[in-house]
């Protein structure tokens, strides 16, 4: 079976994009493993398919499966790398668009400056909206917010965390650390990531926070691990940020892969816009196996 596809990025997160607005191609998750592999396959962090409109007042609709082949909820890159996709391809001539996704609809919009600002929706902080297990929990207000402690057992020698837990579409887990670069991500970001207490496992966010208005972030992705930039990962430590009082409505959260801008009121029922870059890398065909 030979699949047109589009490699892309934003802020380093990288994508590929599969064009089944005239057919699906009813990928297995062995096959979506096989497209994100980066010795046998395209490579990716994720796997976009674009599809039609499913209702009314939709423009798209579009699925997102992770390097593991299992499908998720949201991706803020992905959203702003989905937008260009479509304008890019003659699918749309709008610069404001309305797509369904598993987290709910979103609202890209392509900016005159090249870039693609997101309404990625309201951030929700109940446990069960991720959902996260509090039994036994004893939370620590702060500011508007709470922290939780997470125990992450004998393979980190019993040691405890205290993390805020915001859902973005999808769910997220996110604490403060003095210095992102020296940050235990990659020792301690699986044990978060699939954590008992998450039903649905989590993404873990590491944020040092360098003013007000000015963040840095890793976020070790459930099923991927760590990317070079995490599009809903810094929503969701922004948003966290500033209820919990410690940075101000306009956020710029540096990554690895680049700069998000990140705006919130603070209000509940407001949504949080993500601003930033998305970029085709190259397009090709490849051949993909029946049982990779």
């Amino acid at each position: 079976m030979q699949v047109l596809f589009t490699k892309m990025q934003g802020a380093g997160n990288d994508f590929v994009v599969l064009d089944e607005t005239r057919g699906c191609l009813g990928l297995s998750a062995a096959q979506y493993r096989f497209l994100a592999d980066r010795h046998f396959g395209v490579g990716a962090d994720q796997i976009l398919s674009v599809r039609p409109s499913p209702a009314p007042g939709i423009d798209f609709e579009y699925l997102i499966h992770n390097a593991d082949g299992g499908e998720v909820e949201q991706c803020g890159n992905g959203a702003r790398c989905f937008a260009r996709f479509v304008r890019d391809k003659g699918l749309t001539h709008k610069d404001s668009l309305r797509v369904q996704t598993r987290g709910g609809v979103i609202a890209p919009r392509l900016t005159p400056d090249g870039r693609v600002t997101v309404d990625m929706g309201c951030p929700r902080f109940d446990p069960a909206d991720l959902p996260f297990d509090t039994s036994d929990l004893q939370a620590m207000p702060r500011g508007a917010a709470q922290q939780w402690p997470l125990a992450l057992g004998a393979a980190a020698s019993g040691t405890s965390v205290w993390i805020a837990i915001v859902a973005m579409g999808n769910p997220h887990a996110v604490q403060w650390v003095d210095d992102v670069d020296s940050a235990p991500v990659q020792q301690t970001g699986p044990l978060i990531a699939n954590h008992a207490r998450f039903a649905q496992r989590v993404n873990a966010g590491f944020m040092q926070i360098v003013d007000r208005g000015h963040a840095r972030l890793r976020v070790f992705e459930r099923g991927v691990g760590e990317t070079l930039a995490c599009g809903t990962g810094a929503c969701a430590a922004a948003a966290a940020g500033i209820r919990l009082g410690l940075l101000d409505p306009e956020v710029h959260v540096d990554m690895r892969g680049g700069r998000l801008s990140i705006s919130w009121s603070g209000a509940a029922a407001d949504s949080v816009f993500m601003t930033g870059p998305a970029a085709t890398v190259f397009e090709g065909r490849i051949e993909l196996p029946p049982n990779p």
